[in-house]
């Protein structure tokens, strides 16, 4: 993917309402054929962002450019992109065909032509049949893919989504997304989405870009944003994540309690204080040997039945509480319940380590 000219870059943006900085000095490549989502809680710029793609809110500061051509100045309509919002902004008084079609209509095609575009779009997100219901009788998952069409309907090069999929419920939510990015795949197309959703970003992204007050903190695949988070705000916002203040012990050791942990490589940054992430799943329960393997002794404080897993919270004798995930078989093998004492294991390749002490998450 990287070997060939990125199709999008966004060059040193940045946008400013008054006083308040939205985006500041972002920089990024989008390569052609990639489905990106940009992450982050509310307020962090990534509607904005979006937005300035878009030409819809000119950035400030900065250039963007798609497939070689300089579109930073460029009002919307000469922008080569389609999009779909958050609310859909489908028209109340056309009909589904007519939306779909609506951007087609005074084109080079004729009406027989826009009629077959029309057709074979419904039948692309399976809505073949519905062509003269208007948007009022489609539930919210059947307007979404009306809004989607729609924004294919001119082919284009880019597609914009403003977090197409929030208005829905959760089970609607799940499968569309599985076909969105069937999709995607089977279009080529290039496409970025915002969402805050970070299951629905890790389960559909090739890469995410996670924003956080209007800067960039991580760019990666689902499996490094969420394996690999070079920032404790990544750590925090994607999944659940164990936070432990330690103390530097070597170059490849820390101190939690009078524990002695050791880490799976060198420790990069100095001062006396750190802050141990591990995500609670990573944490091992079977075959572990108190003494050995950065085991801790524990007890369980509380359970909670989550399906196919099991979250525990862990008392360890520093005081601190770890999050643990543990599976149905473990739990019935092991016979774990509330006020038991067990060894547990931090792995040293589950690790992250970052400077200075972290107040947030269950430490």
């Amino acid at each position: 993917m990287t070997s060939q000219e990125p199709y999008l870059r966004i060059q040193r943006v940045a946008k400013n309402f008054g006083d308040f900085q939205a985006l500041r000095d972002i920089s990024l490549d989008i390569y052609a054929g990639e489905f990106v989502c940009f992450l982050g809680p509310s307020g962090c710029g990534k509607t904005t962002l979006l937005r300035a793609i878009a030409g819809l809110d000119i950035q400030t500061s900065g250039r963007i450019i798609q497939d070689g051509v300089d579109i930073s100045a460029l009002p919307p309509s000469e922008r080569d992109f389609g999009i779909v919002f958050q609310s859909y902004a489908l028209f109340p008084n056309l009909s589904v065909a007519d939306n779909v079609g609506y951007g087609l209509v005074g084109g080079k095609l004729s009406r027989p032509a826009i009629s077959k575009r029309v057709n074979d779009l419904l039948a692309m997100v399976g809505l073949t049949g519905q062509e003269k219901k208007y948007p009022a009788q489609l539930s919210g998952g059947q307007q979404q893919r009306v809004a989607l069409a729609r924004a294919l309907a001119m082919s284009p090069g880019l597609l914009l989504l403003d977090e197409p999929l929030s208005a829905l419920d959760a089970r609607v939510r799940q499968h569309l997304r599985g076909e969105l990015k069937q999709l995607q795949r089977r279009l080529n197309v290039t496409t970025i989405m915002v969402t805050h959703d970070q299951e629905e970003a890790l389960a559909i992204a090739d890469r995410i870009v996670v924003m956080n007050e209007g800067r960039i903190e991580q760019i990666g695949t689902p499996m490094e944003i969420y394996r690999q988070p070079e920032a404790a705000f990544v750590a925090d916002f994607v999944g659940q994540m164990n936070f432990l203040p330690v103390d530097i012990h070597g170059d490849k050791s820390i101190r939690l309690g009078e524990a002695v942990i050791e880490l799976a490589g060198q420790i990069s940054h100095s001062g006396p204080g750190a802050t141990l992430c591990i995500r609670p799943e990573d944490i091992q329960v079977r075959g572990v040997v108190l003494g050995e393997g950065n085991s801790l002794l524990a007890r369980i404080e509380h359970m909670e039945f989550l399906g196919s897993f099991c979250r525990a919270e862990l008392r360890l004798p520093c005081g601190r509480n770890l999050l643990a995930d543990f599976s149905i078989n473990a739990m019935r093998d092991l016979a774990l319940v509330p006020g038991q004492e067990l060894c547990v294991a931090l792995p040293p390749d589950r690790i992250r380590l970052f400077s200075g002490e972290r107040t947030r998450g269950h430490g």
